[in-house]
């Protein structure tokens, strides 16, 4: 079952985000889905605090940022992508076997590459607006992560 929160600014956003990754216990992998301008690198951002990162750029042109936190984090953007085997020419697959928190933006264009079990956040609006965010287990874990917190 998802969970919906308003979002009424961009600190608003970066807070969830930290504290999804907190939840998480900064190991995992967030898809993050919605339009351009809708949040999903402000809340990459706020999950970067976590580990410490105080601030990370939307990585479109290198597809993926690797910061040597401590568990590691790794900040996918597939906008650029055409289809899930360029994302799996990069290694892919080798950052899935990693101990490390894995955020992707513009999940959607590769979403035959995800893993199972995951947490998908789905943020709608943009501008100046507020944004609607769907927080949707998959999996076990997640499930049983979100669901023992009444904070998200």
């Amino acid at each position: 079952m998802a969970v919906r929160r308003i979002i009424e600014t961009e600190s608003e956003m970066q807070a969830l985000g930290e504290r999804i990754a907190n939840l998480c216990d900064r190991h995992g992998f967030i898809a993050l889905y919605g339009d351009l301008g809708s949040g999903k690198t402000a809340f990459a951002n706020g999950a970067a605090r976590a580990f410490g990162v105080t601030h990370i750029a939307s990585p479109t042109f290198t597809i993926v940022c690797e910061y040597p936190t401590e568990p590691k984090l790794y900040h996918f953007d597939a906008y650029r992508l055409s289809d899930s085997d360029e994302l799996y020419a990069i290694g892919f697959a080798d950052y899935l076997r990693e101990d490390a928190l894995i955020l992707m933006e513009w999940a959607n264009l590769v979403s035959d590459a995800l893993p199972a079990e995951r947490l998908d956040i789905t943020i709608s609006g943009s501008g100046m607006e507020p944004r609607t965010v769907t927080i949707e287990p998959r999996g076990t874990r997640y499930e049983e992560m979100l669901y023992e917190d009444s904070c998200v």
